[in-house]
């Protein structure tokens, strides 16, 4: 069992459990996921918080934010400035590196539910990341 925070349209925050990433897509794809707050099944996961316990302070030792909403925005930019945007040319790029036809690099895009089902068969790793377009992308 998977455990994601999801939120609802009208910004209530909830957990969720489900069998795998798949199911939770594919119930949320026929809107079987609701808010228990006001019912509402226009869903989306949004990053879980993470705590990280040292014997420095993890703004310190990484210069950081604790605060999960910064530390979520943050981690955004980073990706945003050290991986390439592929955009929707995201699974050609992974499998061309993955057979080595290019070199490997730090990539970024967006893949349709049966690219990502590609990926996964072909034993490609990759790490799904929940992002708002900024205003100015909509």
């Amino acid at each position: 069992m998977i455990a994601f925070d999801l939120e609802c349209a009208a910004g209530h925050t909830f957990e969720g459990w489900f069998s795998s990433t798949e199911s939770f897509d594919e119930q949320n794809a026929k809107n079987l996921v609701s808010c228990p707050i006001c019912s509402n099944t226009d869903i989306r996961r949004i990053l879980s918080p993470v705590a990280v316990r040292s014997g420095i302070r993890a703004s310190e030792s990484t210069g950081l934010s604790m605060d999960p909403q910064t530390l979520a925005r943050e981690m955004i930019e980073f990706i945003d400035k050290n991986f390439e945007d592929v955009g929707t040319e995201f699974t050609k790029e992974a499998l061309k590196m993955h057979y080595g036809v290019t070199e490997k690099r730090n990539i970024r895009g967006a893949a349709t539910n049966e690219e990502e089902k590609t990926l996964k068969e072909e034993g490609i790793e990759y790490f799904k990341i929940p992002h708002q377009k900024k205003k100015h992308e909509a």
